[in-house]
């Protein structure tokens, strides 16, 4: 509007300020140096975001809503989802940036976005979450798509995520546990100290109760919720 010319805000300003306030974005309408109109728009809070930010803060995740909304209206939106740190009037390079930082602090970073300007910094997350309702190019730029468009997922994601990561590692410390004790033993390590030797056939079979013992508790991950 300043550079059309358009400066005649002084009539509106308390309206401005008070739509941002509840979190519309304001549009202005403007002809040859007049003001016309302003319009607010806002897009309606998915009725689960302030639980999942809640759940997601019980479960030791920094929450950062970062926006190219203003400051009026991104502090807002948050206040009533429950995030306390805003980043706002990002540009889409900006937030691709805002990702690389964080990553050099070392942190694990899951972008969440649906729009065109989210999938710079979709694909450079360590995880990029796209919303399954967004557009195809946020879509194409994330790790994992929330089919159903629910935020709900992305709590669903990161526990079924660590419930995976639970049950590899235990796998992999019955798979060396067998290995390492049982075919040694096989071998004949202990036999000139303690005269103790086990049957190969038996190691086998020992061998063969890991595999089942993996797959079974890996089976376990369907109960997953």
């Amino acid at each position: 509007m300043a550079s059309a010319d358009v400066s005649t805000f002084d009539h509106v300003e308390d309206k401005i300020e008070r739509w941002e306030e509840e979190g519309f974005t304001v549009l202005f309408l403007g002809q040859e140096g007049d003001l016309m109109g302003i319009i607010g728009i806002v897009d309606p809070i998915k009725k689960e975001s302030k639980g999942v930010v809640k759940e997601l803060e019980d479960m030791g995740i920094e929450i950062i809503m970062i926006t190219g909304d203003n400051s009026r209206t991104a502090k807002a939106v948050a206040s009533q989802v429950g995030i306390s740190r805003v980043l706002s009037e990002v540009l889409p390079k900006d937030k691709d940036e805002e990702v690389r930082q964080q990553i050099k602090k070392n942190k694990t970073v899951v972008m969440i976005g649906d729009g065109i300007n989210d999938a710079p910094a979709l694909a450079q997350a360590d995880i990029g979450i796209a919303i399954g309702t967004g557009t195809d190019v946020a879509i194409e730029a994330s790790n994992v798509t929330l089919m159903s468009g629910n935020l709900e997922g992305v709590v669903t994601a990161i526990k079924i995520s660590k419930s995976t990561m639970r049950v590899i590692k235990q796998n992999l410390f019955w798979a060396f546990f067998y290995n390492g004790s049982l075919v040694p033993i096989a071998a004949g390590v202990l036999y000139p100290v303690l005269g103790l030797l086990i049957n190969p056939i038996f190691a086998a079979g020992a061998m063969a109760f890991s595999s089942i013992s993996v797959v079974l508790n890996s089976l376990r991950l369907k109960r997953a919720k």
